[in-house]
């Protein structure tokens, strides 16, 4: 139900005032990659946060004062616990104490590759069962426009709440950039998009006093639209430099080299690079949640659908490149020792998110490979939803290591690996990601894939 847009209820007046004198108590669904570094924004801004996750592990690791994301500090966290402004549990009755929840969970796709709601719409439910006058509920999950307004209001009016009078809806996207110094959370501007004016008034309001900039556009909608155009630009560029590789592999061009030449126009080009393929929760995934909107009205997207062909198949062409390289040594991949550098989906991160090196494991499994790994940010691997991943354990690049293994496959470039010694102790390397590029001893070891 939708209430009178132009009158200020007593439940908005109340939540603007708490908001304004960072009174309101501030609740981040999902304590990932993304709300975990956002609740540090609101604890760091002066809001009591509550951090909910049905992740009992997660709440458990926070509660012993120890962070399971690279540049979140365990110290912060112990510290943000003592002097109570954050407040990690699993109990979502607790939903209720929250003035502001933020949903931050994960929005991946089925095998037939159409968007699964399951987590939105599942923490929706659980928001909807102590929703209460007063309270402002943000989707910060990437999704296809009209999710907010057609899939979450709806379970949130079950219990006869007005929206605009009783409770507010809004969204606004993610743009965490794991690893990426220069960029904190609260350093990059929020767009923000109600479902009706009050929302957006207020959930505009509550970033702000966060320190963010902010960007209010129309409506949910557009707010939903603009993360899709975001990363679909970003996969469609990819796949384009990720097809040239290939080409300009077969007739003697560096890729690599063509786009630093390329970039030094002051205008009209933005450089992308190619890799192993995509991975991250974003870029591999938003753009079929744009193509699935467009097949539901009977468009198609001939764009986003060939980006993803070319970009999903890029394992393949890399496991390709292992082939050659092991078959001009006079091997097969089948028991050859192969060791993947790199499990996370990009360099000096700690989030394997989507990362081709699990498809690259997978197909160099099917092809017989002894398999190993090195990465200094993950141990052991994790399990993944669409994976067998084996039970492997990172191994030291020490020479012998580096000597015993066939092939050395560098799928993320890592500021920690020494590229020399890599190269110096490794019978052959294939290089996805142009970090051998200035090493003379041992060329002819290098494959470039």
């Amino acid at each position: 139900m939708v209430g009178n847009s132009s009158a200020i209820s007593p439940a908005l007046d109340a939540l603007r005032r708490a908001i304004a004198a960072k009174a309101a108590t501030v609740g981040i669904v999902g304590l990932g990659y993304v709300g975990l570094p956002l609740a540090r924004v609101f604890v760091d801004a002066g809001f009591v946060t509550m951090g909910f996750d049905v992740d009992s592990k997660k709440i458990e690791c926070l509660r012993a004062g120890e962070s399971y994301i690279k540049h979140i500090a365990g110290d912060w966290i112990a510290e943000s616990i003592r002097q109570q402004r954050f407040i990690p549990t699993a109990d979502m009755q607790r939903l209720a104490e929250a003035d502001a929840i933020l949903i931050c969970v994960p929005t991946p796709l089925t095998s037939s590759r159409d968007p699964d709601l399951t987590y939105v719409e599942s923490t929706t439910r659980m928001i909807a069962d102590s929703l209460r006058p007063g309270q402002l509920i943000i989707l910060e999950s990437t999704t296809y426009p009209g999710t907010t307004r057609d899939v979450i209001l709806p379970l949130l009016v079950t219990n006869g709440l007005s929206l605009g009078q009783d409770f507010f809806l809004a969204y606004s996207p993610e743009r965490e950039d794991p690893g990426n110094p220069d960029f904190s959370a609260n350093g990059i501007p929020k767009v923000v998009g109600g479902v009706e004016p009050h929302s957006l008034t207020v959930a505009q309001a509550l970033y702000e006093r966060a320190d963010f900039q902010t960007v209010p556009v129309a409506s949910a909608e557009v707010a939903e639209a603009c993360k899709i155009l975001e990363n679909t630009y970003r996969s469609i560029n990819i796949a384009m430099v990720n097809e040239l590789k290939v080409l300009f592999q077969r007739i003697g061009i560096d890729i690599w080299e063509v786009i630093d030449a390329a970039k030094t126009k002051p205008f009209g080009f933005q450089a992308f690079y190619p890799g192993p393929g995509l991975g991250g929760h974003c870029i591999p995934i938003d753009p079929f949640y744009l193509s699935w909107l467009a097949r539901k009205h009977e468009m198609p997207t001939r764009f986003i659908e060939l980006a993803g062909e070319i970009n999903t198949s890029m394992p393949e062409y890399v496991v390709s490149r292992v082939a050659r390289a092991l078959n001009d040594a006079g091997k097969p991949i089948r028991n050859s020792k192969v060791a993947i550098l790199g499990m996370a989906y990009k360099k000096d991160i700690d989030d394997p998110r989507e990362s081709p090196s699990f498809k690259l494991m997978e197909l160099l499994a099917e092809h017989g490979a002894v398999l190993s790994y090195n990465d200094p940010f993950i141990p052991s691997l994790p399990s993944m939803r669409h994976y067998q991943v084996p039970d492997l354990t990172s191994d030291s690049l020490t020479p012998e290591f580096l000597a015993a293994q066939d092939c050395v496959l560098i799928a993320t470039d890592h500021s920690q690996y020494d590229w020399d010694a890599i190269v110096a102790h490794s019978q052959i390397v294939i290089d996805t990601r142009n970090v051998t590029r200035h090493i003379t001893a041992g060329r002819e070891k290098i494959y470039k894939a």
